[in-house]
């Protein structure tokens, strides 16, 4: 089990990939370094922002086994481990620990639609298979089944449950879980739309669980730094108010369009999305990269601002 309660910016991961289209392990070394330089608490490798869904059985366990020889101490790496079944799920998480995972994060299996009761028992049922340290994605828009604070807070009982990451737009729901005192990490999304970040941490949130780290991770690491004092809400306050035009831009097209899109063109080791996803074009791109100036991100992490017409040849 992971040596003590995970806390600040848990960053989900892009997957790197080669000009050929073959995922980028040397890519994926410098991006991890990069993470773990700049403060980010745990990575999230093969998640919605990872394009997990349209990567090979094949490459998602070559994933695990590569990256996992990769990670350090001080930076946990965690799998998406979701699969279209309990029982394929659990194999995934299985081997996952096998090959030196230090946490799996599950969200319900996509598409089925299934009853949230249902849902609720997979999750369980995972749990009972495996010691490996879990974490629950409730992401309603993705997978359609939405828990409630109810099946969550039961769920939670589970000792091998480490984090939840909230991905409604339900204040609410993220109140009743931190009221019930839980001993898993309550983490958010990053996304300003969402509306989930201030309150999450205000009112005693353990950090988000974010994608924006992957461009800016001091700033997120700010950003998600619990509470203890004034002096935590007064930093969170100047950047999340300096980071917002970022945010919104990390979001404006659908996971991970926008956030890879810009990686590539600042020069960051990402290469491109797979198909059927797409770039963005050059005016969505140049919003991306003057925001970058703006907030001098180039100048914080060394990233090439280039000419629009230059990183769409």
């Amino acid at each position: 089990m992971l040596d003590k309660k995970l806390s600040g910016s848990f960053v989900a991961l892009i997957t790197p990939f080669n000009k050929d289209g073959s995922v980028d392990f040397a890519a994926f070394r410098s991006l991890l370094k990069f993470q773990e330089d700049h403060g980010t608490a745990a990575v999230l490798i093969m998640g919605s922002t990872g394009e997990t869904s349209m990567l090979s059985s094949e490459e998602k366990k070559k994933i695990i086994v590569e990256t996992a020889k990769m990670k350090t101490a001080k930076m946990p790496i965690f799998f998406g481990c979701t699969a279209n079944n309990t029982e394929a799920t659990i194999a995934n998480v299985k081997f996952a620990k096998d090959n030196g995972a230090d946490g799996a994060i599950l969200a319900a299996p996509a598409y089925i639609c299934a009853p949230e009761a249902d849902i609720e028992r997979f999750f369980l049922d995972v749990a009972d298979a495996t010691d490996l340290p879990l974490g629950i994605y409730n992401n309603p828009p993705r997978v359609k089944s939405d828990l409630h604070w109810d099946h969550l807070l039961r769920i939670f009982k589970h000792p091998n449950y480490v984090v939840h990451k909230e991905s409604t737009a339900r204040v609410g729901q993220v109140a009743q879980v931190l009221a019930a005192k839980p001993t898993v990490s309550v983490m958010c999304c990053d996304s300003p739309n969402l509306g989930l970040v201030v309150p999450t941490m205000s009112l005693g949130g353990h950090g988000t669980a974010n994608m924006t780290g992957n461009i800016a991770p001091a700033e997120l690491a700010v950003m998600s730094t619990p509470w203890a004092s004034y002096v935590e809400a007064e930093s969170f306050k100047v950047t999340y108010l300096r980071l917002l035009p970022l945010l919104h831009f990390t979001y404006s097209a659908i996971n991970p369009v926008a956030v890879k899109s810009l990686m590539k063109a600042l020069g960051m080791p990402s290469g491109d999305l797979r198909k059927p996803l797409t770039g963005l074009d050059a005016v969505a791109l140049g919003k991306g990269l003057r925001i970058v100036a703006d907030l001098e991100l180039h100048k914080a992490y060394g990233y090439k601002l280039k000419p629009i017409s230059a990183v769409a040849a």
